[in-house]
């Protein structure tokens, strides 16, 4: 790492020309690289044990000692603290790579990783970086072309293909064992929510299943509510706690008597005064109580406040109501129920009010939530998580969050591809193949990004503790034998057709791991000079100083 210097390092007149203030470092040409191809490697290499069905767990820790068991590619590289610059462009492409398509954030990284070390082979034996960049882009199109012809169209809601792509999601996490069953509720939770378009096509807005989680019983006991589950309860213990066939009314405003805005004083000279002031109070909030009823309405969710005695009125006329709800819950509610959210009571009507065959205030664990339940046509349901301890609720949660993600992805592009690296190794047997036909250097960018590609199914048969030598042999002979769905089935340790054993996963989350592990990878080639400024001057810490990572230091020191 060479410290700040001069360009050029004096003038004629011997004057010493400084660009870079003091304390910068600049770190150049081969060096640059080598150090941010080796900080993306070790990356990879975090994340690579975590991949497929025998992938193992990480546990991390942060500084306030929460603890966090997971093998999401995404929630690891999240929650540990990564400090070198060119390591963070691999944290930002398993958050994209989730955002997207919610699977396949491990692959990416992993690819990603694997395309800078052979790309770092080349640039050993001379090729420019530029070249090695070309020859990638071509291939990464190449191999999204190549996909998309070998993958297999599918009916937009077949629910079998749906439940497959949901099952090897899940098949990957802590939930494995009950995947099949979690499969079900999640393809049935995102059919019930979607809109089916002109073209066949579903349009799925995934903000509309509600996923809570609650520690308690076991993962087996999760189920999906056809409406909304409220982590409320009911405000007074005089009102029913179940109402079937509820009428619901969504309030936005509060149920108290609205105080001025500006200051005003009201002058009293006389007791009774007091009092008749007091029972216009009550005549108010009994008015308000009065007109929910009249228009039929049995249950209220309120967003805002309800007054004690506006709960009493309510209380007596037999309303069950729930106050403080949350503005995304009130959306949900409306969109299940069939509900309209008013602002001024005065306006409320039959016609405003929702319809559930039930709700309920139920104990879960030590808390009361209100259930609505049995919405005829809901738009918004709840999928309501349980599981032994926190850990393996939050984890659920994560493998639920990425089913529902890949089940939309289907659903929006009704196409698939076998899972178990043999898309990949298809891919890559074709690119090869491709790579002999072109002239110049870029051949080899093409043929090395072939073999990055190999990365994942071997990666996978690592995990599964099979021979990757052998594998990889036995993997390349059957897809030059024309057996395009030859995969690693983790399960039994042999190289299987993958689309017969029913593991299958979406071209779309296949696509964007390609794209992004390439978009990644090109961009720290093309960097060849690192200028990191100096370090702030920090004030003095305790003695023994913070723990976590050293090295960076702001990236002023060496890295």
């Amino acid at each position: 790492m060479s410290q700040a210097t001069a360009y050029p390092a004096t003038t004629s007149s011997g004057q010493p020309v400084i660009i870079l203030k003091e304390g910068s470092s600049e770190n150049k040409g081969r060096d640059a690289q080598k150090n941010n191809i080796f900080a993306a490697k070790l990356v990879a290499e975090i994340v690579k044990s975590s991949l497929g069905p025998r992938g193992m767990d990480k546990m991390l820790v942060d500084s306030l000692g929460d603890v966090t068991i997971t093998n999401d590619g995404a929630t690891i590289l999240k929650e540990i603290d990564v400090q070198h610059p060119a390591a963070k462009m691999l944290v930002e492409i398993s958050k994209t790579t989730d955002n997207e398509v919610g699977d396949g954030t491990t692959s990416a990284v992993i690819l990603a990783g694997s395309l800078l070390e052979n790309a770092e082979e080349l640039v050993n034996r001379d090729v420019h970086p530029t070249i090695i960049v070309d020859g990638y882009q071509k291939a990464a199109d190449k191999a999204v072309e190549i996909l998309n012809e070998i993958s297999i169209k599918v009916k937009p809601g077949d629910k079998e293909a749906l439940n497959h792509v949901a099952q090897t999601s899940m098949m990957t996490k802590l939930v494995a064992d009950n995947s099949s069953d979690l499969a079900t509720l999640v393809v049935d939770s995102l059919l019930q929510v979607s809109e089916k378009k002109e073209d066949g096509s579903y349009e799925v807005d995934i903000d509309n299943v509600k996923v809570e989680k609650k520690p308690g019983g076991s993962t087996s006991d999760t189920r999906l509510i056809k409406g909304i589950v409220l982590d409320k309860e009911v405000v007074h213990a005089g009102m029913p706690k179940r109402v079937e066939n509820a009428k619901i009314a969504l309030i936005n405003s509060p149920l108290e008597i609205e105080k001025t805005e500006f200051s005003a004083e009201i002058r009293i000279n006389d007791p009774s005064q007091m009092q008749k002031f007091l029972e216009e109070e009550n005549q108010m909030l009994k008015a308000m109580v009065d007109s929910l009823s009249n228009a039929g309405a049995n249950v209220l969710v309120c967003q805002k406040g309800i007054d004690d005695i506006a709960q009493h009125y309510l209380a007596k006329k037999g309303i069950l109501a729930v106050r403080r709800a949350k503005e995304s819950d009130m959306t949900k509610l409306a969109k299940a129920t069939g509900a309209r959210i008013v602002s001024n009571l005065e306006d409320l009507t039959s016609k405003d009010l929702g319809a559930a065959d039930l709700v309920e205030e139920r104990r879960v664990e030590q808390d009361k939530w209100v259930f609505v339940e049995g919405c005829k046509n809901p738009k918004a349901v709840t999928i309501l998580v349980r599981g032994g301890s926190q850990r393996v609720v939050d984890e659920a949660e994560r493998s639920m969050h990425d089913a529902i993600m890949v089940t939309k992805d289907v659903l929006r592009k009704p196409a698939i591809v076998a899972g178990g690296g043999a898309p990949e190794a298809e891919v890559a047997a074709q690119l090869r193949d491709w790579a002999n036909k072109l002239s110049g250097r870029e051949q080899l960018a093409v043929s090395r990004y072939a073999d990055a590609l190999e990365s994942i199914p071997l990666t996978l048969a690592d995990n599964a503790g099979m021979d990757t030598i052998d594998t990889q042999v036995e993997l390349r002979a059957k897809h030059g034998q024309g057996k395009k769905w030859a995969g690693i089935n983790v399960r039994s340790g042999k190289v299987a057709d993958m689309l017969g054993d029913d593991v299958v996963e979406p071209l779309a989350v296949k696509e964007q791991i390609i794209r992004s592990a390439t978009e990644a990878a090109c961009m720290i080639l093309r960097i060849d000079d690192v200028i990191a400024s100096g370090k702030m001057k920090a004030p003095p810490g305790p003695p023994g100083g913070a723990g976590g990572m050293g090295g960076m230091g702001g990236m002023g020191g060496e890295y």
